[in-house]
């Protein structure tokens, strides 16, 4: 028990430690708890969570190996998670370029929520982390699936403590950018900040 205690202890930490790491998640959700405030910004972190369980799911179930292993599915899981990036960099260029309308904010908390899901889904990194980080802590002579379970939990709890501090931290400078110039400056920086993002996800996952 103790053994099991410490290993899940070790992949709290390495979870952290991957997460404080510059990523997709951490520039989207950055941007959102800025340009948005905490509210929208808390709802992305959610739409982040449900994403990296369902994948993590995927991968339970061996779909993981699969992606990994079929050059087409994974470059197109590369290529489509930048691209998205991309799109999400136009936007909040966009986004930068307009007031921010009371009325919507409800509507788009949950745009937000979806693109953290979507996001996580054509993450990469976070496949990856699941199909060659967590199973060196899966111990013989006890269930897979359940240590599989246990571990994308732990995983997804560590992820959204940091996403949650990002969220809070960079929410405490929304209401400096809700003047035009400051919101249009800050567009054009995170919209150039998730293109080059956008670049760094294809170089550090290609081969």
């Amino acid at each position: 028990m103790d053994g099991a205690l410490a290993s899940v202890g070790a992949f709290f930490l390495t979870s952290l430690a991957i997460e404080l790491t510059p990523g997709p998640n951490m520039a989207y959700l950055a941007l959102v708890g800025v340009s948005r405030g905490r509210s929208d910004g808390m709802m992305a972190v959610a739409g982040v969570a449900l994403g990296l369980l369902l994948l993590g799911a995927v991968v339970g179930v061996g779909l993981g190996s699969l992606i990994l292993e079929n050059r087409a599915i994974y470059q197109g899981v590369r290529w489509g998670g930048a691209a998205y990036l991309v799109w999400l960099a136009y936007d909040a260029w966009r986004d930068g370029q307009r007031d921010v309308v009371v009325d919507e904010i409800f509507d788009r908390s949950w745009l937000f929520f979806r693109r953290g899901f979507v996001t996580n889904l054509l993450n990469p990194k976070a496949a990856l982390f699941y199909v060659t980080v967590l199973p060196s802590f899966i111990e013989a002579g006890r269930s897979t699936a359940s240590q599989t379970t246990w571990l994308v939990l732990v995983y997804v709890t560590a992820a959204t403590l940091v996403h949650t501090a990002i969220v809070l931290a960079s929410s405490v400078l929304a209401p400096l950018f809700q003047r035009p110039q400051l919101r249009r400056q800050a567009g054009m920086f995170f919209a150039l900040t998730l293109v080059g993002v956008a670049i760094w996800l294809l170089l550090k996952t290609a081969g």
